[in-house]
């Protein structure tokens, strides 16, 4: 269901001037009961000025009356014909003015950890421009030096839910088209809670693998190997036998 303008500002009103329940109030409101509670209370939003909805054509005087009568009746919005498909409005979202500075930041990790997104998805998750998020790409950004790779999540510019099923969907089309693509790439094309549950594979490097099996050989003859040094610690290849340091003393 949708809300009121300033919803907090309305069931402030509507606590002040019905008698409502409070579940009413919140359900209308988008509040929980105990928050609308609070607000009779005074504990919440103090000094909020209430917001008259039916002299703002939200609400019909007759829809308070009915709802002050039947406690189950829930209120509904006025409708308002000027706002038929506003819902329904496509674009870049809007990013508050204190979180602007941010986007340059979320961009760049979007486009580090998530190359496979097109152009249009980061636009739509972070609330910016196709010719910003080309200029990152190809780090000719005025201010790409001084740049960090932040999550957008984590920012508070778009919620964990819409970046996965965003990376999901760039992840259906790169499958429908047949591209090939390596490990890391398809790590990168599942939800960061799927990742988190992968099973990572340890690796031993290169110049190290044998290591565990090797020993130390005297001869041909298997009886004059010596001791494997697999177990051995450290502190034994330094210990020196007892007076060798006085032998070097003497001399």
């Amino acid at each position: 269901m949708n809300k009121p303008l300033h919803a907090k500002a309305t069931a402030v009103w509507l606590v002040d001037n019905t008698t409502l329940t409070f579940k009413q109030v919140g359900d209308f409101c988008g509040l929980h009961e105990l928050e609308v509670q609070g607000i009779a209370d005074g504990d919440v939003a103090v000094g909020v000025r209430g917001f008259d909805p039916v002299a703002n054509n939200q609400l019909t005087r007759e829809e308070i009356e009915a709802a002050e009568k039947d406690p189950l009746h829930k209120l509904k919005l006025k409708f308002n014909a000027a706002a038929v498909g506003e819902e329904k409005r496509r674009g870049p979202r809007y990013t508050p003015l204190s979180k602007r500075q941010d986007r340059p930041a979320a961009i760049l990790w979007l486009v580090k950890f998530h190359p496979e997104l097109a152009d249009a998805q980061i636009s739509k998750l972070v609330g910016t421009t196709k010719p910003t998020i080309q200029s990152i790409r190809e780090r000719t950004h005025w201010n790409i030096q001084n740049l960090e790779p932040v999550d957008p999540v984590a920012l508070g510019l778009c919620k964990q839910s819409e970046l996965d099923a965003a990376v999901q969907k760039a992840a259906a089309k790169a499958a429908k088209e047949g591209g090939a693509m390596s490990d890391d790439e398809r790590r990168k094309l599942v939800s960061t809670e799927q990742s988190l549950g992968m099973d990572t594979e340890p690796r031993i490097p290169a110049a190290m693998a044998g290591l565990e099996t090797f020993s130390l050989t005297g001869g041909d003859d298997e009886d004059e190997k010596e001791p494997s040094l697999a177990g051995r610690d450290a502190d034994s290849f330094f210990n020196l036998p007892e007076g060798a340091d006085e032998d070097d003393d003497d001399k």
